[in-house]
């Protein structure tokens, strides 16, 4: 029995050794975010996708209406599924834009394990972008 309380605890301190040099445990990177995040560059948003199992990228402008009807659509998802929520602001992000093919808003793409799988463009139902995160977490 000691032997086995001496493996837990090194076992415990190796996790613990771990957290510290990571700066969290797995669970708080794989953790969604309860918010979408808003995403100034392509570094950040290649951080993000890379960060989260199951990410939709909503690629918006602040004067598109379809755009603004969907907003509180994907606030909805990003509080209440397992998938992470960034947003791109296409005026402020143009590059980002475009080398994600972005050529109308409101555009959400999906990404899985790092790989985008899903394209989506228009005006989109909760449910619809339910079920698409469903097929892929």
């Amino acid at each position: 029995m000691a032997e086995d309380l001496k493996e837990i605890r090194r076992q415990k301190l190796a996790e613990l050794r771990n957290r510290t040099e990571t700066g969290g445990s797995e669970d708080t990177v794989s953790r969604s975010p309860s918010e979408p995040l808003h995403i100034t560059g392509e570094t950040e948003l290649s951080k993000t996708v890379g960060g989260y199992d199951v990410v939709l990228v909503d690629f918006y402008a602040d004067w598109c209406g379809p755009c603004q009807m969907l907003e509180p659509v994907v606030e909805t998802i990003a509080a209440e599924t397992n998938a992470s929520v960034a947003k791109v602001d296409i005026d402020a992000n143009q590059q980002v834009a475009a080398e994600y093919g972005v050529r109308s808003v409101p555009t959400l793409v999906l990404f899985a394990d790092g790989q985008p799988v899903e394209r989506l463009v228009g005006m989109q139902d909760e449910s619809r972008l339910r079920t698409v995160i469903e097929n892929h977490t």
